[in-house]
């Protein structure tokens, strides 16, 4: 089961990212096949690759994992900008998302 999700997982994360498995690989440090063996299900990532593969993509393991989160990245950059907003700012972000999802 899990097999199947971090392969898929990191699949669909370095797609948004728009990089190719061997440029991701090498940026880890690894041989240029090493991504696309992950995604291929014939290895898998020790734990230190892990943590390699989520600093890369920039997301925590916790984000990595929360299969709901679909752009992870770009979720926690919002986030990070969020943070330095006042309580007024935050009030009117609120209302403009909440009236962004009613439109769905």
């Amino acid at each position: 089961m899990y097999e199947n999700f971090i392969s898929q997982r990191i699949a669909s994360l370095r797609a948004q990212k728009n990089v190719s498995a061997r440029e991701m690989s090498l940026a880890i440090g690894q041989n240029s096949s090493y991504i696309n063996r992950i995604e291929n299900r014939i290895a898998q990532p020790s734990m230190q690759s892990f943590f390699y593969i989520c600093e890369y993509l920039s997301i925590s393991p916790g984000e990595f994992f929360d299969t709901e989160n679909r752009f992870p990245e770009k979720l926690s950059a919002l986030i990070s900008s969020l943070k330095t907003l006042d309580s007024e700012q935050l009030d009117i972000v609120i209302s403009v998302v909440n009236g962004l999802s009613k439109k769905r």
